[in-house]
C-alpha cells in the first residue's frame, strides 16, 4: 500500500513518480507561471489508485498515469467565460 502526500506548487515532487508524470507536473507548473493568478498557496495532492499515481492541483487540474502506455494525461478544469454575446 502506498500513501499519498501533498506538496506546494513549484516544490520538488515526491520520489517514486514515473518520469512522464514529473514531466506533466513541470508542464502544468510552467503554464501557471504565465498566469496573473496568485498560486503561492496552491498545493498538489498525490493519491494512489490501484498502484498508479493520481495527482490533483488545488485548482482542479488532474494528472493521471497510464502504465500500459507509459503516459500521463492532464485534465484541466473548465473555464467559464462571461460572454455578453450569448445571443449568437
Amino acid at each position: 500500500m502506498q500513501l499519498g502526500t501533498r506538496w506546494s506548487l513549484g516544490a520538488e515532487p515526491p520520489t517514486g513518480l514515473p518520469e512522464v508524470v514529473v514531466i506533466a507536473l513541470q508542464a502544468v507548473e510552467g503554464d501557471l507561471e504565465a498566469l496573473p493568478d496568485d498560486t503561492s498557496a496552491w498545493r498538489w495532492t498525490l493519491t494512489w489508485l490501484e498502484g498508479n499515481p493520481v495527482i490533483e492541483l488545488d485548482d482542479g487540474t488532474v494528472i493521471r498515469f497510464d502504465p500500459k502506455e507509459d503516459s500521463a494525461t492532464i485534465t484541466q478544469p473548465a473555464i467559464v467565460m462571461d460572454d455578453d454575446e450569448d445571443w449568437i
